[in-house]
Order: C-alpha cells, then sequence, then structure tokens
C-alpha cells in the first residue's frame, strides 16, 4: 500500500510504499531528509544528519558481491526486474522500427525506432537512479516502480535522460577538449576518455542523491570522496566500465533478424545479463556513498 504525505519542509506531496515506513527519504523538491511516516497525511519528522560524520562504515566489499545478489531471488522485488526486463525487451527488439514513409515528393520522416530507444534507456536510466538513491538511504531493496502517472512518465524519462548526458558531459569535458584540440585519434583523448568513465559514477551520485544541480560543477564535491576513499570507488566504477563495455559488445534484433531463433534468444539473454551487472554497478555507488558518506562535503 501506497503512503501519501506532505514534505515537512517544502508541503511537496511525496508517497512512499508503507514498507518503507521508519525509514530514512530525502524530498526530492527541497533535499530536506525525513523520516517516512507510518499513515497517509502524517506529517513526517525532519531528519538532520549529525555534523560530525565519523567513520566510515565497515562491510562494503560485502555489501557489493555478497549482499547485491539477494535482490535477484527476493519476490518482493519482482516488479522493478520486471520493469527492467520488458524496458530492455522493448528496446531490443522494436529499437529498429521505422515507419517513415513517402508522400508524393517528400519522405516524411517517423523516426519510431529513435524514439522507443531513447524512451527505453530513459526507463533504464530513471530507475537506475533511484536504487542508487534508495540504496544510499539505507534500504536493501530495489526501488518501487512508481511514475506519477503519464505526465510524470514522461517527465522522468526525459529528466533522467538529460541528467545522465550532463554527468556523462561533464566527466568527458577534458576529452572532449583534447579531441577538439589534438583529434580523435590520440593516446592522450583515449586516456581521458577512461578517467571520465572513471569519473562518471561519482557525477551521477551526486545528481541522484545531491540536493542541487549546480553541485556537479564544484570539482571539489567530485575529486574528495574519490581521493578519500579510492579502493572502494575503484570497485563501484569498475562495475559500471564493465557494464558499460558489455552493453557495447551486445546486438540488437536489426542485427540479428537473419540469424536463427537460437542466436537472437542468446543476445536477449545478453543484453538482460547487462542488467544484472548494471543493477550491481548503480548498487554499489549507492553503497559507496552509504559507507564513506563522511568524506563528502555537502
Amino acid at each position: 500500500m501506497t503512503i501519501q504525505f506532505c514534505c515537512p519542509n517544502c508541503n511537496a506531496v511525496i508517497a512512499f510504499h508503507d514498507k518503507h515506513c521508519g525509514k530514512r527519504a530525502r524530498c526530492t523538491t527541497c533535499g530536506q531528509l525525513f523520516t517516512i511516516p507510518s499513515k497517509d497525511n502524517e506529517k513526517p519528522k525532519k531528519y538532520e544528519p549529525p555534523k560530525d560524520k565519523g567513520e566510515p562504515l565497515p562491510g562494503f566489499y560485502r555489501a557489493v558481491f555478497v549482499d547485491s545478489w539477494k535482490l535477484f531471488t527476493r519476490a518482493k522485488n519482482a516488479t522493478g526486474l520486471v520493469f527492467v526486463t520488458a524496458a530492455v525487451c522493448f528496446k531490443f527488439f522494436a529499437g529498429h522500427t521505422d515507419y517513415s514513409f513517402t508522400m508524393g515528393y517528400f519522405r516524411v520522416q517517423a523516426p519510431t525506432g529513435l524514439i522507443i530507444t531513447l524512451s527505453s534507456w530513459g526507463c533504464l536510466f530513471w530507475y537506475y537512479m533511484e536504487i542508487i538513491k534508495s540504496t544510499a538511504l539505507d534500504i536493501e531493496e530495489l526501488p518501487d516502480v512508481y511514475m506519477s502517472g503519464l505526465f510524470g512518465f514522461i517527465w522522468n524519462i526525459a529528466k533522467s535522460l538529460y541528467l545522465f548526458a550532463l554527468s556523462l558531459a561533464v566527466a568527458l569535458v577534458p576529452c572532449i577538449i583534447s579531441v577538439a584540440a589534438l583529434g580523435t585519434d590520440t593516446i592522450v583523448s583515449r586516456m581521458l576518455a577512461l578517467a571520465g568513465l572513471f569519473i562518471f559514477p561519482i557525477a551521477i551520485l551526486t545528481f541522484s542523491v545531491g540536493r542541487d544541480i549546480w553541485m556537479i560543477f564544484r570539482p571539489d564535491y567530485l575529486i574528495k570522496p574519490v581521493t578519500q576513499a579510492f579502493r572502494p570507488y575503484t570497485v563501484a566504477a569498475g562495475l559500471l566500465i564493465l557494464a558499460w563495455v558489455f552493453q557495447l559488445k551486445t546486438l540488437w534484433y536489426d542485427d540479428l533478424s537473419d540469424r536463427g531463433s537460437l542466436v537472437i534468444g542468446l543476445h536477449l539473454c545478453a543484453n538482460l545479463g547487462v542488467q544484472v551487472v548494471a543493477i550491481i554497478a548503480m548498487r554499489s555507488i549507492g553503497l559507496f556513498y552509504r559507507h564513506f558518506s563522511c568524506h563528502f562535503p555537502w
């Protein structure tokens, strides 16, 4: 059952599943932390984090490599897993469709495949950010799929695509400058591209958990947590880069339409397998914040 209540700071309407009662959450409108109440319209208590953030929490590696697999075996996570599977299948089978047609001397473009692909990625990006945010706030299950109606669904897709693109652009700024100055095929640009992918997780974490969009433009906000907990962050970044590489290696249905059903099925399973790595990678980013929040200046 869903519980609705108002933010104790800005009065924005918020909804959570009742299984999250008593847990911490953050208002997406104003950033206020609060404790989720147990019934509708109950005023939540504000949560003020202690000024002394203390020491890092132990158990990061176990949480990433052992506890993460429990997400795929619990029945309560079925809705989220079905949502991810549906988005991947939709993109896999329909992302190549093109209903453009000729009318007289004019060619009417209908980029259906592009719209489907962007919508599918928008759904996945939105859910990735929800995983990061819920994990950072000590929620051990996959987040619920709650899109707030058709307009909320469209808004979440557009916002998620924008935030992921902006995060990647900020992370790759040095690489972009190098390519513009030296050309595309240089060792320097390739190294900077790899460094940009390494910074990308902390950038998307800042958007998912941080209060304001401008925080991503503060280098100290991005660099300090990475340098203070370099090895755990390398694990999270490595998992995300691994998911990225696996995704680039998988083919879509339009590349396999002349192959047999077995080959198509294997490539679909590969696309779904990438999402297993991606979900664990997003959870590891949230766990990085949960375990090493003492190193974050915000």
